[in-house]
């Protein structure tokens, strides 16, 4: 079995796990459990009626979210059963999404200059990062930007949770390096990163030492947004601290446990 068997293998029963109604899509877009997807709603400003691919979608949040903006999307996945999902989530949420079975590395049925934005969360770790972001960069239109948030392969802490938590990872997955950055400054004219969760990691140590939940057991970037509202003043309190040091420290940036890029396409 390659390894795209083994991806669509994985996230195909990851898929049938899940029950679309549990698929809580405003959380996966808070300043408090995810603030990379914040900062690139931000960044990306208004987006009603642009052109959006939502590349590995995984269960729809991302896709969703950007449909309920007004953007018309199509949400791609290597996965039919995560584009199943996605479908049932965007029926429930009253939006319209649609889907392409696809490799984020081979978009062969996608024309050249398709799309304005390029949408990938968590994603770029699970694929030849090279070859997706050429084929990211042929797909979009002149002016178009491709966004990003992915982990960062350097935290400690997060390096010891992907050693326990071989449950809920799949075994080719391989964090963002600073060398694959190079064809991202190469292919696009702009190029704006934001790191983030420095110290904040450190709810992934109350997870495991407090709440006692084994990492093969729980995603814990999962239960970040589920018990957001729980662990509020943590999160408050470490992001704010994580903009300071960051600032005055800004080398610290690769010790972070996630990265969000913002790209631009020469017009």
């Amino acid at each position: 079995m390659d390894s795209f068997d083994k991806e669509r293998e994985f996230h195909d029963q990851w898929a049938e796990s899940v029950d679309p109604n549990t698929v809580d899509v405003a959380g996966a877009w808070t300043p408090l459990a995810t603030p990379e997807t914040v900062w690139i709603q931000e960044t990306l400003g208004n987006i009603e009626g642009l052109s959006l691919l939502d590349l590995g979608c995984g269960l729809g949040e991302g896709a969703v979210h950007f449909a309920q903006l007004g953007a018309n999307v199509t949400a791609s996945d290597l996965s039919p059963g995560m584009l199943e999902v996605t479908s049932k989530v965007a029926e429930i949420h009253n939006c319209s999404v649609k889907t392409l079975v696809a490799s984020a590395t081979d978009l062969s049925n996608v024309p050249d200059a398709s799309f304005d934005i390029v949408y990938g969360a968590n994603m770029l770790h699970h694929v030849d990062i090279e070859a997706c972001i050429r084929e990211v960069h042929r797909v979009l239109k002149p002016g178009g930007r491709a966004a990003f948030w992915d982990p960062v392969a350097y935290n400690p802490v997060i390096n010891v949770y992907r050693k326990m938590a071989t449950a809920v990872r799949t075994e080719d997955e391989h964090p963002l390096k600073k060398n694959d950055f190079d064809v991202m400054n190469e292919l696009f004219e702009d190029v704006n990163c934001q790191f983030f969760w420095l110290t904040a990691t450190i709810i992934f140590v109350r997870f495991f030492v407090i709440d006692r939940i084994a990492p093969s057991e729980g995603r814990y970037w999962k239960l970040i947004i589920d018990r957001r509202d729980k662990h509020s003043r943590l999160l408050r309190f470490t992001h704010k601290l994580d903009r300071i040091i960051l600032r005055v420290f800004p080398p610290l940036k690769w010790w972070c446990w996630n990265v969000g890029v913002v790209m631009k396409k020469a017009a």
